[in-house]
């Protein structure tokens, strides 16, 4: 079982995949809540990544914007949740394939939290649901190109292992 630090990267460990010198910047988000269930949304038909997929909650890093706020911005668009300015932890630093929707490998930051809430303090402001997914089904979803990867690594991260019960 492979335990990634925040300090490797996807790139490190598949060198194929070049993002190039000005690669899109995304943040993702993974909440853990009380039975250790992981917030997950399911994407509707609209959006230009992973259409029909399930996925991270969290998006497009805006320019002469860092990765943490970022992560906090989108969480709230999305969801409605704010969390402290500290309340998350940088989880690992990813390179993504959005060939399919931009021709280009790109870089993902996750970060994570350990919570209280419950599905009915998430308002789905994007998408078709954003749920607590029990991982044992989470691994099962019909997930998109980023999570596919992403949500097994936190599964199995110590990270994760720190959060769930």
């Amino acid at each position: 079982m492979h335990r990634g630090s925040p300090d490797e990267t996807t790139a490190d460990r598949h060198p194929d995949r070049d993002p190039g010198p000005d690669p899109r910047r995304f943040a993702g988000i993974i909440l853990v809540d009380r039975r250790g269930w992981i917030l997950l949304q399911e994407r509707d038909e609209f959006p230009r990544i992973d259409p029909e997929k399930w996925g991270l909650a969290g998006g497009h890093v805006d320019p002469g914007e860092d990765f943490e706020p970022a992560a906090h911005r989108e969480l709230e668009e999305e969801t409605g949740v704010r969390l402290p300015g500290n309340g998350l932890r940088l989880f690992r630093e990813f390179v993504v394939d959005h060939r399919e929707a931009y021709g280009t490998w790109d870089v993902m930051q996750v970060f994570a939290a350990a919570t209280d809430l419950a599905d009915a303090d998430i308002d789905c402001r994007e998408g078709r649901q954003i749920v607590f997914v029990d991982p044992t089904v989470a691994r099962g979803l019909d997930l998109g190109s980023a999570a596919t990867e992403i949500v097994p690594a936190f599964l199995d991260s110590d990270l994760y292992a720190s959060m769930a019960p």
